[in-house]
């Protein structure tokens, strides 16, 4: 995108006010000779090919790794930059390097981040520039986007990222094994109730019901299982108590999940497996259950022996939820460093970074299922498989979106509460204390 005259000006006049002193007016021509060189120093070096670091989600085994690298070699084709990128998976680890990354001085030029609370500290610190303060210098920036889905920042209720996609939560299937336990594909109507028999069935048959790793993936189970006992209104407030409203509802949804561990729907291993043993069991037609997020889809595309054997639909219900009451949202977006910002010669090279990954194009090919913050609407893929088909229908017949509660937790807190979700299904430690104690821990 070219820079507008007026834009130009605004920049130029902005900085001559900050760095030259030019506020007063009774130095017109020295003013006016400060903003022609800091016009002209950005110009000069936004027109050089630069080098930028990008540090994305998109690594390891992520579904989209794919669409990310196609994508940033059209960026570098089409503007002659390049790109370092230093992308990983998404976990508690990850996000700890960014922070320290920060911290040192050595953050990237553009990151793909969570815009909850995992990002507070980044807005405090001033790490991050605003979409407002970029649209000062290039007024087209994200306007393809819904400004009010962008993903405000709890801080100050500023938009600071711009998204690809959101995310939905859903119940991903095996039909194989539900088929050979005489068991029917769920559908918008399913229940708890249903949930648990079917379980026993596919039991009784010698597979696994549930795949699911309590080790290192506990927080899926657990959104559904507190979302059971609560209303799409109330789902993403944390409590203050285990004893209040929303404690209780986070109380008794752990205690379902202790059921299901004692009746034995879990894997046998699933206290000390992986997450990435656990679903190898959705893949081997040895477990039927497992819930997970639409960028899971891309995993099932890579490891399924044949897709039409897989579908998203609902997770079950009870109490007010319907089971076309989704967990979901836009929780992730690029942000530009206000350390980017402060370089000439990387600003403009960020800002088309950001503008190619959250083209209307490229959105669609990152996630056709997804929530999204376009103005258009999403186009439906050609030649979609019997997954893909599946997670539109269910996304289309949705009748309520709620947040994920666990993004409205500090980072200490949360991995305290998903690490005592183990001894609470094991009959260690009361659900009450665990919460109680991870609520307790100050961010």
């Amino acid at each position: 995108m070219k820079i507008k005259k007026a834009a130009a000006l605004v920049l130029a006049v902005s900085l001559c006010g900050t760095m030259f002193g030019c506020q007063n007016s009774s130095q017109p021509a020295a003013s006016s000779q400060a903003a022609s060189a800091q016009s002209a120093q950005v110009s000069s070096a936004a027109a050089q090919p630069v080098e930028i670091t990008v540090v994305t989600s998109y690594g390891g085994d992520d579904g989209n790794r794919g669409n990310y690298e196609a994508a940033v070699k059209d960026y570098e084709k089409a503007t002659g930059n390049t790109v370092k990128d230093a992308s990983g998976t998404s976990n508690e680890e990850w996000k700890a390097k960014i922070m320290a990354d920060f911290e040192t001085g050595a953050e990237p030029d553009v990151l793909f981040y969570f815009n909850g609370v995992d990002s507070n500290k980044l807005v405090q610190g001033g790490k991050v520039v605003g979409v407002d303060e970029i649209r000062q210098t290039y007024p087209e920036y994200a306007g393809n986007m819904k400004d009010e889905l962008l993903g405000a920042s709890p801080v100050d209720g500023k938009n600071y990222s711009v998204p690809v996609n959101g995310y939905w939560e859903g119940l991903y299937v095996n039909k194989k094994v539900l088929s050979d336990c005489g068991v029917s594909v769920p559908d918008s109507n399913y229940t708890w109730d249903q949930f648990l028999k079917d379980c026993e069935a596919i039991k009784a048959k010698g597979y696994t019901p549930i795949a699911c790793s309590l080790q290192e993936v506990p927080h899926y189970w657990f959104e559904y299982t507190i979302f059971n006992h609560d209303t799409i209104a109330t789902h993403a407030k944390v409590p203050a108590s285990s004893t209040d409203e929303r404690g209780k509802a986070w109380v008794d949804g752990m205690n379902d999940m202790k059921t299901l561990y004692e009746k034995g729907y879990f894997p046998k291993n699933t206290l000390t497996a992986t997450d990435a043993e656990t679903f190898q069991l959705m893949a081997d037609d040895k477990a039927a259950f497992a819930i997970d997020g639409s960028w899971k889809i891309g995993w099932f595309q890579q490891n399924a022996k044949d897709i039409k054997d897989f579908a998203v639909t609902y997770v079950p219900a009870e109490n007010e939820r319907k089971a076309t009451d989704l967990i979901g949202g836009i929780s992730m977006g690029y942000y530009i460093t206000k350390k980017a910002w402060s370089d000439p010669a990387k600003q403009k090279a960020c800002v088309q970074f950001v503008e190619a990954m959250t083209a209307d194009d490229v959105v669609a090919k990152f996630g056709a299922t997804n929530v999204t913050a376009l103005k258009k609407p999403m186009p439906t893929p050609d030649g979609a498989d019997a997954l893909v088909q599946s997670a539109l229908q269910m996304v289309n017949g949705k009748t309520g979106l709620a947040p994920a509660a666990q993004d409205n937790l500090n980072q200490a807190a949360r991995t305290a509460l998903f690490a005592g979700i183990k001894d609470i299904v094991a009959g260690k430690q009361d659900a009450g204390k665990v919460i109680d104690q991870s609520l307790a821990i100050k961010g």
